[in-house]
């Protein structure tokens, strides 16, 4: 199998020209005779799967998902500052923003008082299809509460899980990244153009983000309507980071409202720890009903998304360094040794290929890769300035070597890998894999450079 370091040098440059298929694919056309669409996706769109499906069997990805799509574009960031694709990823970012502003005009309404599309539709699929009312709600804010539009720039007319506040969160977060690294290397982001639609953006998922993100939605997963401790904490760590960009702007007003609404999403995070369970619970729902679905991947992939830079290393409460943080992933390690063969006698180089959450269904309810790399990165991050630094690395690199043990020769990565067969399953080429892997890297060398 040669070298873990060969490995990644390999993966990496395959990962990094596999993002980019998802990002403006411009030579795909998606054709849903179900719902009777025919999908030619706009500069700037990002599907999370470019792969086409029609759950025949594999998934039907080709939607521009909110939190998808900024996961995604947070990875080519980081694909540029390694020095590679420079132009290309300046140009797709700035496509992106346009994309991005390009939707707020959207309007159910419109569709509710032309609904001669419908005649289009299969019977077979009517049943899919949003109510009315679900579609006449759709206008200003909702916009953004709506989970994934197509990647035309249309709405998604599918009945799906609604609303969703994390993604317009994790949007803040890219931009704001992407705005202080190419401040810093080019002095100013991009043509003025480029730098008041960036801002007006941001600007607007900021006050969104204030708005909502205490508000009652859907899990990442899509499954549960409550509170979630992904959502929160994107949140927080969007309106903390943004209102240092809003003050330095001179908009007082709204930085101060930034900061006090961060402080109390972090406040409500305190509730999330279970001491009898020893970990966060991933998922507070009404009136007061308990989730089978507390002990989630998604408290890791919460405080991974969140982390950045030197200021990952200190051990503020709900960040990579917080004692509960490992001590969930620790649970989540033991849970899936249990459940998964895959996982059965392994040899001591690796650790847990890790899934979701216990009893999950979904295709084969299998390890996911990002839920994998995600352990690692949190170890890599939680590396820089530990005492424990080197140990912490190696557990990284644990899981790591089960993501290698599971990748084929292609090093193509689909969503999921079977529990019992390790055979890929579900999406083929999820642009999340490959953005896991690349943000999981990225923190890798930074530790190696700061520890071991």
């Amino acid at each position: 199998m040669g070298t873990l370091e060969g490995w990644i040098e390999r993966e990496y440059r395959h990962a990094a020209r596999c993002l980019l298929t998802s990002i403006s694919p411009l030579g795909i056309i998606k054709h849903r005779p179900g719902f009777g669409q025919t999908i030619s996706p706009k500069a700037g769109s990002v599907v999370a799967s470019a792969v086409l499906a029609s759950y025949d069997p594999d998934p039907d990805y080709f939607f521009h998902w909110y939190r998808d799509s900024a996961i995604v574009m947070d990875a080519l960031r980081l694909v540029l500052a390694e020095g590679s694709v420079a132009a290309e990823a300046r140009t797709r970012f700035a496509e992106f923003v346009d994309f991005s502003l390009s939707l707020a005009p959207l309007d159910g309404r419109t569709l509710v008082a032309a609904p001669e599309w419908r005649r289009h539709v299969q019977p077979d699929f009517a049943r899919f299809l949003r109510t009315e009312a679900d579609l006449a709600s759709v206008h200003g804010d909702a916009v953004y509460a709506d989970t994934r539009v197509n990647a035309d720039g249309s709405l998604d007319i599918s009945s799906w899980a609604r609303p969703q506040h994390d993604g317009i969160a994790s949007r803040a977060l890219t931009l704001l990244r992407w705005s202080r690294q190419v401040t810093t290397a080019h002095a100013t982001p991009g043509t003025t153009a480029e730098g008041e639609a960036l801002a007006r953006l941001l600007r607007a998922d900021l006050a969104y983000v204030r708005r909502y993100a205490c508000e009652p939605c859907y899990d990442i997963w899509e499954e549960e309507l409550g509170q979630h401790y992904y959502t929160l904490r994107v949140g927080a760590e969007a309106l903390e980071q943004g209102a240092a960009w809003l003050a330095a702007r001179a908009l007082e007003q709204e930085a101060q409202a930034s900061r006090a609404a961060a402080a109390h999403l972090r406040a409500l995070l305190d509730d999330y720890w279970l001491p009898e369970a020893g970990h966060y619970r991933s998922r507070i729902l009404p009136d007061g009903r308990r989730s089978p679905k507390e002990l989630d991947i998604a408290v890791i992939l919460a405080v991974v998304h969140s982390a950045e830079g030197a200021a990952d290393a200190q051990p503020l409460a709900h960040g990579v360094r917080d004692a509960r943080v490992l001590a969930t992933l620790d649970r989540l390690c033991a849970l899936f040794r249990t459940e998964y063969a895959i996982n059965r006698d392994l040899p001591a180089e690796r650790e847990a290929a890790l899934g979701r959450y216990p009893g999950d269904v979904y295709y084969s309810g299998g390890a996911y890769y990002f839920s994998t790399l995600a352990a690692a990165e949190l170890c890599y991050r939680a590396a820089c300035g530990a005492a424990a630094a080197c140990e912490l690395v190696r557990r990284g690199d644990a899981f790591l070597e089960t993501v290698r043990a599971f990748t084929p020769q292609s090093g193509d990565l689909s969503e999921q890998f079977d529990r019992r067969t390790g055979e890929q399953t579900s999406a083929k080429h999820l642009a999340w894999s490959y953005a896991a892997f690349i943000s999981c890297i990225s923190a890798r060398q930074q530790a190696r450079r700061q520890n071991c």
